[in-house]
C-alpha cells in the first residue's frame, strides 16, 4: 500500500481520546473498587453483586451496534460528545443515599452509553492515520483503559476510604463533564475519509460475509476470552482481594492497580512490535494475528497454575501476569478488520465486533458471583472461577491462532475488485 503522510492534529485528537478511554475505564472500575463497602451497605449476596457487575453489560452490545451503523453517516466527533454526556449524567445518582434497583438501573443506563465507546474512538482515529500507521494508536487508545484504572484507582479509593463510595461516583460524573468541555473546544472530524468518488471506487462487500469471514470470527473469539479475563477484573478483582485474601480497602486499593500497569506495558509493547514487525515486511497474519493469539493461551496457562501455588503474594502475581497478557489482543484485532472491510462499512463492523466480544461482560461477573455463593468457602469460589477463566482463555487463544488470516481475507473478499480506499 502507498504510505500516506498522517495529518497534522492526529496526535492531539489521539490524546483526547486517550482521554476518553480513561474516564470510560474509570467509570467502568468503580463498583468492582468499591465492592466490599457497596455488598456490606446494601446488604447483597456474591449473586447479587455479579448480577450488578453484569447489569452494566445489559444494554453495551445492542448500544454498540445501533451507534456502529450510525457513525457510518454521523459525524464521529458529535457521536463521542453524546456519549460522553450520558456517561456523566448516570453517575449523579449514585452521590445520595440509593437502593440496589438503583443502583442497576444507573450501571445499566452507564453501560448503554459507554458500549460503543472503543469502537467509535477507533473508527475516528482511523480518520486521521493511514493503515499502516495505525497499531501504535490503536495501542495508545487501548491504553486510555489501563490508566483510566491507575490513574483513577488511587483516587477514587483515597474518596471511598476517606469519605464515601457516593461520592466516588459523584467524582467520576464530574470528570466526564471536564472531558465533554474540552472535547467541544478541541475535538475535530479526521480528514482521512471518503469523497464521492472514493466511495465510487470503493467496492461494497455484502455484511454477511464481512461477519462470516473467519479473521472476523476469530478476532471476537479472541478477544471474547481476553474480555472475560477483563471484566472479572473489574468487578470482582479488588472484592477477591478483600473478602477472598483479608486485605484491608486501603491496600487493596493499591493492590487493584497492578494488573493494570502490567497490562499497559504489554499493549503498548504489542502496538510497537507489531507496527516494527510491519515495517519489516512481516505479513499481518504474524504482526497482528499470531502476536494476538499466542499472549492468551500464556496468560490462559498462568492463571490455571493459581489454585496450585500457596501465599497471596504469589497467587495475586500470576493473576496480575495471567490477565495482563491477554491485553494485545485489543490492539491487533481493529487493524485486522481495518483491512478488509470498505470504510463505509468500517463503523458497523468494529461495532458488531466489540458487541459480540462484550457478551463476555454479562457472563463473567454471573458466573464468578454464582460460583463464589455455592463454594464451602468463598476462596474455593474463587479459585475455581479463575480456573474457568484460563480454559476459556486458552480456547480463545487457539480459535484466534487457527482464524486470524486477515492479509488473505482481504484478498478473499475484495477479489480482483478496484482497490478499496481504506482511510
Amino acid at each position: 500500500m502507498t504510505a500516506q503522510p498522517t495529518p497534522k492534529g492526529a496526535w492531539k485528537i489521539t490524546f483526547l481520546l486517550f482521554l476518553f478511554m480513561l474516564v470510560n475505564f474509570a467509570d467502568k472500575i468503580v463498583v468492582g473498587l468499591a465492592g466490599a463497602p457497596i455488598m456490606d451497605e446494601l446488604k447483597l449476596q456474591p449473586e447479587q453483586f455479579g448480577l450488578l457487575g453484569s447489569s452494566f453489560f445489559f444494554l453495551f452490545s445492542i448500544s454498540a451496534i445501533v451507534v456502529g451503523f450510525i457513525v457510518n453517516r454521523v459525524a464521529t466527533r458529535w457521536v463521542l460528545l453524546v456519549m460522553a454526556v450520558v456517561w456523566a449524567l448516570a453517575q449523579f445518582p449514585m452521590v445520595g443515599t440509593v437502593s440496589f434497583t438503583t443502583l442497576l438501573i444507573c450501571r445499566v443506563i452507564l453501560g448503554a452509553g459507554e458500549g460503543p465507546a472503543f469502537s467509535v474512538a477507533v473508527h475516528a482515529i482511523y480518520k486521521w492515520f493511514p493503515d499502516e500507521k495505525r497499531t501504535l494508536p490503536t495501542a495508545v487508545l487501548s491504553q486510555g483503559s489501563a490508566f483510566g484504572v491507575i490513574l483513577a484507582v488511587p483516587a477514587l479509593n483515597w474518596i471511598i476510604v476517606n469519605h464515601s463510595w457516593h461520592y466516588a461516583f459523584g467524582a467520576l460524573g464530574v470528570v466526564g463533564l471536564m472531558w465533554v468541555v474540552a472535547w467541544l473546544l478541541m475535538g475535530k472530524e479526521g480528514p482521512l475519509v471518503q469523497t464521492v468518488a472514493m466511495a465510487a471506487a470503493d467496492p461494497r462487500v455484502p455484511y454477511f460475509q464481512l461477519l462470516t469471514s473467519r479473521t472476523f470470527i476469530g478476532c471476537c473469539a479472541a478477544t471474547f476470552g481476553a474480555y472475560w479475563a477483563l471484566s472479572l477484573g473489574l468487578t470482582w478483582f479488588t472484592p477477591f482481594i478483600v473478602k477472598g485474601l483479608g486485605f484491608s480497602q486501603m491496600d487493596a486499593g493499591w493492590i487493584s492497580v497492578l494488573p493494570w500497569v502490567f497490562g499497559a506495558v504489554i499493549v503498548l509493547l504489542a502496538g510497537w512490535v507489531s507496527q516494527m514487525m510491519l515495517a519489516r515486511g512481516f505479513t499481518t497474519r504474524g504482526a497482528r494475528g499470531v502476536l494476538g493469539a499466542v499472549p492468551l493461551m500464556i496468560g490462559g496457562t498462568i492463571l490455571a497454575m493459581i489454585p496450585y501455588v500457596n501465599g497471596a503474594g504469589l497467587q495475586i502475581a500470576l493473576l496480575v501476569t495471567g490477565s495482563g497478557l491477554c491485553g494485545a489482543i485489543y490492539v491487533v484485532c481493529p487493524p485486522m478488520l481495518g483491512e478488509f472491510t470498505p470504510v463505509s462499512q468500517r463503523g458497523a463492523v468494529i461495532a458488531i465486533y466489540g458487541a459480540i466480544y462484550t457478551l463476555a461482560g454479562i457472563l463473567a461477573p454471573s458466573v464468578m458471583g454464582s460460583v463464589i455463593q455455592r463454594a464451602a468457602v468463598p476462596l474455593d469460589g474463587y479459585m475455581t472461577g479463575f480456573t474457568i477463566n484460563a480454559v476459556i482463555l486458552i480456547a480463545s487463544g487457539l480459535l484466534g491462532l487457527l482464524l486470524l488470516w486477515p492479509n488473505t481475507e482481504r484478498a478473499r473478499l475484495i477479489g480482483s475488485a478496484a482497490r478499496p480506499k481504506f482511510a
